[in-house]
């Protein structure tokens, strides 16, 4: 009889379902041969990369035969200019889901337990439970509340005891796009205990309109880590880089767990010009926001109800399985996020794309409904 190599892992890894990516164009095609698609599924950036970082990825290509600078010095420099801390506070990921994982497999043991919202991000639960850790999951706010699905501070901190060593919190939240108020997130992380870290993901900053810079906390709270990517406003997905903020003793121990040029030289290269071109970046948000109001007016007048989002998606309603939506805006070229494997069998999250994709998106829904 062959092997049964499942049963042979770890306990933590043998429960795992892997993490479920949106559907590639290239897929859809060869799936259903249909043509001239739009892929509104994984809140890419529609507006393509930074002309500034593309340039610098083709400046790098005649040294791919030597390894990437494994401390990734310019990168941590730029970085560190950026938001006003010292390098070593710095940690650098393969895309900001690298450093959460690196984060629950330094802190995490099947005798501790993290603490994170209903409706968070998927890697939250996959890299706590994949190191055999207890998962809290805190009740989110209800749907008529006035942060529909979010974050509920109070029931996460209640879940909190001696061995809670990570809590983790999405601000603004994927895939429910919520947003917290800035003086509540910061009076919970003053009441987290010093001996559990509080990792503050904050992909989506960028399009929000929140004020306070979060960075001006490290320097309050010795065990906040801020994570953040370029693979959002940035529009470098494809080159997955991200990082975190700490303090420096924590980012010493990731570094002790972190893979050997985890970043390559081209996401190096592209990260360090992509911060620069403020440019692009304001172009970015300008997109988002017009393309947000649009979305919004246009889902709403086909009667499905939406969640206000800070982010560069709309969590949406469609009032019935939407699986079947979902199946039907493929044949009609249109890839959007359905949301089941979050707890949200209704939903679909709807990534913010350019004028014409928005409107090729609205009109497949309003072909379907009818």
């Amino acid at each position: 009889m062959a092997c049964d190599f499942l049963q042979l892992a770890t306990p933590g890894v043998q429960g795992l379902h892997p993490y479920l990516p949106g559907k590639p164009i290239a897929e859809l095609e060869r799936e259903y041969g249909v043509s001239n698609i739009i892929k509104l599924a994984s809140n890419e950036n529609p507006l393509g990369s930074s002309p500034a970082a593309l340039k610098a990825i083709v400046g790098g290509l005649g040294e791919l035969n030597l390894y990437p600078d494994a401390n990734g010095f310019d990168l941590k420099l730029a970085l560190s200019q950026c938001h006003g801390v010292q390098a070593e506070c710095i940690t650098l990921g393969n895309g900001s889901n690298d450093v959460l994982v690196l984060l629950a497999e330094a802190w995490l043991s099947p005798v501790h337990n993290a603490v994170f919202s209903e409706y968070c991000f998927a890697v939250y639960p996959i890299a706590t439970q994949a190191v055999g850790a207890e998962a809290r999951i805190a009740p989110a706010l209800p749907a008529a509340s006035e942060m529909p699905l979010g974050h509920d501070l109070q029931a996460m901190a209640e879940l909190i005891d001696s061995n809670t060593r990570i809590v983790f919190v999405a601000n603004p939240n994927n895939p429910t796009g919520t947003c917290l108020d800035m003086l509540e997130l910061e009076s919970f992380i003053g009441n987290i205990p010093e001996n559990c870290l509080i990792v503050l993901d904050e992909a989506y900053l960028e399009y929000s309109e929140a004020e306070t810079d979060t960075t001006r906390w490290l320097e309050k709270y010795s065990n906040l880590v801020i994570t953040r990517t370029f693979s959002k406003a940035f529009g470098l997905a494809g080159m997955r880089v991200g990082y975190a903020l700490s303090n420096p003793q924590i980012a010493a121990v990731l570094n002790r767990v972190r893979q050997p040029f985890n970043v390559n030289s081209l996401a190096l290269l592209a990260a360090e010009a992509a911060l620069g071109d403020t440019e692009f970046l304001a172009e970015t948000k300008a997109v988002n926001r017009v393309g947000m109001q649009q979305l919004q007016s246009g889902l709403q007048a086909l009667g499905l109800q939406t969640i206000p989002s800070a982010g560069n998606f709309i969590l949406t309603d469609m009032g019935a399985a939407a699986m079947p939506v979902y199946e039907a805006l493929l044949r009609r070229s249109v890839i959007v996020r359905p949301v089941g494997n979050y707890g949200l069998p209704n939903h679909l999250r709807i990534t913010i794309g350019m004028q014409a994709q928005n409107d090729q998106l609205l009109n497949a829904l309003q072909a379907i409904y009818a």
